[in-house]
Formats: structure tokens, sequence, C-alpha cells
């Protein structure tokens, strides 16, 4: 699967889990996919990661709750975006799962060890359970759907693919979710369009 983390909105990294560039099909996203995901975007680190890879055989029940919240909360966040780029209303069953997190994971920001001699911000859940792991994503989406349509939330140009960004570019032009994928497939197909009709024009001629 093409990585979607080319947007620089963590709620729009994560609605674009289902989705690989080009494909407009999207796939259900697996335990180690979302494992995958926290770890990349620094949400858990260290020995955390592998303890939370292998809780499908230590804790399936707790493993299985965590995933139905994070697709529950995925769901709700792209109804949500895609009513926001089509200038519609946002409806309260979308807006629930976010704050359902949101209040699940009441606690605060703390100075936390990172490695032998740094610290990083890091959040601290009101309890021990594992729904603070989508306490960010919920707060990222949160802000994003305050923000307003007016906001820079864009879907990629290439019809063919479902991911969403955000554009915070100096032009507000920003047409692909990746110039390294979208955009040079435009352009190759650009390319081959204006060649071919060249080449059929010197045929007749």
């Amino acid at each position: 699967m093409e990585s979607s983390s080319m947007t620089n909105r963590l709620c729009l990294d994560f609605a674009n889990l289902p989705y690989t560039s080009g494909d407009p099909r999207p796939h259900q996203t697996s335990w180690l996919e979302l494992i995958d995901f926290l770890a990349e975007k620094s949400v858990i680190s260290g020995p955390r990661i592998e303890e939370l890879r292998t809780l499908t055989e230590n804790d399936p029940k707790a493993a299985g709750t965590l995933l139905r919240q994070a697709e529950r909360l995925g769901g709700a966040m792209r109804s949500a975006f895609a009513a926001m780029l089509g200038a519609e209303r946002i409806k309260n069953e979308w807006a629930a799962p976010i704050n359902e997190i949101l209040a699940i994971t009441e606690g605060h920001d703390e100075l936390q060890p990172d490695h032998a001699d740094g610290w990083k911000l890091g959040f601290r859940g009101r309890h021990e359970g594992l729904e603070w792991l989508l306490a960010a994503i919920a707060r990222s989406g949160a802000e994003l759907i305050a923000e307003g349509a007016k906001g820079g939330l864009q879907r990629c140009g290439n019809p063919n693919c479902r991911l969403m960004f955000y554009d915070d570019s100096k032009t507000h032009r920003r047409r692909w979710c990746s110039m390294a994928l979208c955009g040079n497939r435009s352009k190759v197909a650009a390319f081959a369009r204006r060649h071919g009709g060249e080449k059929a024009r010197a045929h007749y001629a």
C-alpha cells in the first residue's frame, strides 16, 4: 500500500488510511496498520509499539474494541470531511464518535522522557484504557471541522483517487495528494494525450 502520510494534518492521514492513492476502492484497516500508523505519527514509541503489535494475541478483546473505535472514528471523519468539501451540513451522528473519544480520553499533556537525554510532550489519559491512543486524532479532526469549509481541506484532483489533504501552500492552488504520485501521473497522461494527438494529425496530414 502506498503511504498516505503526505498530508500535514493527523486527522487526514488517519482518514486516508483505507485508501491507496489512485485506487478508489477502500480496504479495511488492519490492527498492524493502525499500530504502524500510530508509531509513524509518534503517538506511541519504544517498547509500547511491540507490546501493542502482539495485543491481538495477548488481549484480543481489547484490540478488537480499539480497532472498532478507530474504524468508527475514521468513518465519521471521512463523512464529515466529505460534507465540508461539498459545502454540506455536518450531521450530529458524525460529530458524536469524535466527541466520545475526546470525552473518554480527558487528560493532560505532560513532559515525558524521550530516549536517553531528551524530553517530549506526551498525552496522559484520565485512565489506563487504550482509547487515549485515538485522542490526538480526534482532537485534530475536531479542530479541522471547527475551522470550517473555508479552510484548506481539499480532495486530490485525480478522479480515481480518494485521498484528502490540507492545502497550506502560499498560492492555495495545490491539486494533488502528492506530486510524486497523482501529480506525476497526471503530467504523464497529459503528455501522452498531446503527443498522441500530434502523431494522429501528422498521419492524416
